[in-house]
């Protein structure tokens, strides 16, 4: 197989010679942006992130294969790749520990009131805080109950949670304490201490938390997303956060990246804000090339 590989794989240079020696025909793009070093008609199969956002997919008429490096789908033209039956496959799980262990730590972080202490040993002040919560004992609702999901449920789980997964197919799971049809959200949504948003973003899924679904959150609740930013209403959460109708967010995605200057979220006392930066981790690399070699040895 021809197979066009681009520098969204960071090791795909150190491989080459191995795909090679199993009968693949490599071309390398170092920036998906740039011009392809072959003729698209020569591709069959490509491992890849965002190429289709500047070069599209019609333009490969032999194409019947994709690797993606991400986990997401929303930057390939899926209806495409249903109608010419391409096979495509996700980096599942190459992303779902340092997502895990972001949005346990950001919980965490509002929990124990890290930004007053740190703003406090920077001032050489010492203050005692008496609002430190426990996580302990919490009702945990995760919605989409994936790898990323699941890789939470792990965590929170740990640390004695009740763990409710919210997802459009339920299954039996140890990791959870239950878990519920999407078509009751809103019931997990009122008994839960912290929500955690993990689900594609999708026609169905856009801004799925919006007024009304935060107004129906307990007061104390902090709701996380290491999804995508569009699963959640922005305003909506923005005159929430502001007027105390909930106590606080996790929030590594947004609807517009990268955020506004001007918005309103950063310089909330009660929001941890990071860009976009969840699913980095030590260990990706490894995960990812291993996750790649697999697929390609089926080829």
């Amino acid at each position: 197989m021809n197979i066009l590989i681009t520098g969204a794989w960071q090791q795909a240079k150190e491989y080459i010679a191995e795909i090679e020696a199993m009968g693949h025909k490599v071309f390398f793009l170092q920036y998906e942006k740039d011009e392809l070093p072959c003729k698209y008609d020569e591709v069959e199969g490509v491992i890849c992130n965002g190429l289709f956002l500047h070069h599209p997919i019609e333009r490969f008429t032999k194409l019947i294969y994709i690797q993606l490096t991400s986990a997401g789908y929303d930057r390939v033209p899926m209806d495409y790749v249903s109608a010419h039956n391409i096979v495509i496959n996700n980096a599942k799980g190459v992303y779902s520990v340092p997502m895990a262990e972001f949005a346990l730590c950001g919980v965490l972080q509002l929990y124990k009131q890290s930004r007053f202490f740190y703003e406090n040993q920077k001032a050489h002040k010492w203050e005692k805080h008496r609002g430190l919560m426990e996580l302990s004992g919490k009702t945990v609702c995760i919605v989409g109950c994936g790898s990323v999901g699941t890789e939470c449920a792990k965590r929170f789980s740990t640390f004695a949670c009740k763990v409710i997964g919210v997802d459009i197919v339920t299954r039996q799971d140890d990791n959870f304490c239950e878990m519920v049809e999407l078509g009751e959200l809103d019931d997990a949504l009122k008994v839960s201490d912290v929500v955690a948003l993990t689900l594609p973003l999708t026609d169905d899924t856009y801004h799925l938390i919006d007024a009304d679904r935060l107004a129906c959150m307990k007061p104390t609740v902090i709701l996380v997303n290491i999804a995508r930013g569009a699963v959640v209403d922005t305003k909506a959460l923005a005159d929430s956060l502001i007027n105390k109708g909930i106590y606080g967010a996790v929030l590594d995605v947004f609807e517009d990246e990268p955020l506004r200057e001007d918005s309103s979220l950063w310089d909330m006392d009660n929001v941890i804000l990071t860009p976009h930066v969840s699913f980095i981790g030590d260990g990706n690399d490894c995960r990812l090339t291993d996750l790649i070699m697999k697929k390609l040895t089926y080829l």
